[in-house]
């Protein structure tokens, strides 16, 4: 799957890019743990969920959906950490 970037370049969708950003933003929440696998989970989600809906997908697709993966898994803060850093 490819996305296209807000400068409009467009490369291929990397789980581990996503992954990581959204350990990093765990790990920047006090109380709220996500381990790697739940990390994985969410962007294999991101994904499946992106794909079945359309052809052409966004960083701010991306952005929206683990935002709304985080929310519903209980995790807000570290959502909202995760929209800061993109």
């Amino acid at each position: 799957m490819n996305i296209t970037k807000k400068n409009g370049r467009v490369v291929l969708y990397d789980t581990e890019k996503i992954v990581k950003s959204i350990l990093k933003a765990g790990a920047d929440t006090p109380g709220e743990e996500v381990s790697r696998h739940l990390a994985s989970y969410i962007a294999d989600e991101v994904f499946n969920t992106l794909t079945k809906d359309t052809t052409i997908i966004t960083t701010k697709d991306v952005r929206e959906c683990v935002y709304d993966k985080l929310c519903k898994m209980g995790l807000p803060e570290t959502a909202k950490k995760y929209i800061e850093y993109e």
